[in-house]
């Protein structure tokens, strides 16, 4: 068994990198403590043509949010069959898309906390509910565009309308 291939994938491009560039340092250092052979890919678009070059056993995914935990990078190892850590293209494209993996865990009588979904413009002229609330971005991981609305905070987030996250 430890005598495996292990292509960690880590970096990437979305605005995760810098997490995923430590997460997958540290994942890859434990592999390779534990005897594993692993090639650290830093991964960009062309992912495919190097993964086909390596020829690993298995990809140890810690790649975060947009393309790492969306369902992206599990439909590229799905079609270089490269078995792969993580779930699934269509577990992983749901949960990363709050408001659908919210409404699924409601459908079968999880209880979810009350959320509304809210275009980042609109929501810079009036508070889309009272105070106080959490807007975050609908497909971003880690806290990534956070923005905490205290209560008595009578003008709302400006920042969200000029920011690259995308809100609702």
């Amino acid at each position: 068994m430890k005598n495996k291939h292990v292509a960690v994938l880590l970096g990437g491009f979305s605005s995760e990198r810098p997490v995923s560039l430590s997460s997958g340092k540290a994942c890859a250092d434990a592999l390779e403590n534990e005897g594993y052979r692993v090639t650290r890919v830093d991964v960009a678009r062309d992912v495919g043509s190097v993964l086909v070059a390596l020829k690993p056993d298995v990809a140890f995914n810690a790649l975060h949010g947009p393309f790492g935990e969306d369902g992206t990078i599990q439909g590229v190892l799905e079609y270089l069959e490269i078995p792969y850590t993580h779930s699934g293209v269509l577990a992983s494209a749901l949960a990363m898309n709050k408001e659908q993996a919210k409404k699924v865990a409601k459908a079968a009588g999880i209880l979810v906390a009350e959320s509304k979904v809210a275009n980042r413009f609109a929501i810079q002229n009036k508070h889309p509910m009272k105070p106080p609330y959490v807007v975050k971005p609908v497909n971003e991981g880690s806290s990534f565009g956070v923005v905490i609305v205290h209560e008595g905070q009578s003008h709302p987030p400006q920042v969200i309308g000029s920011s690259e996250w995308k809100y609702g």
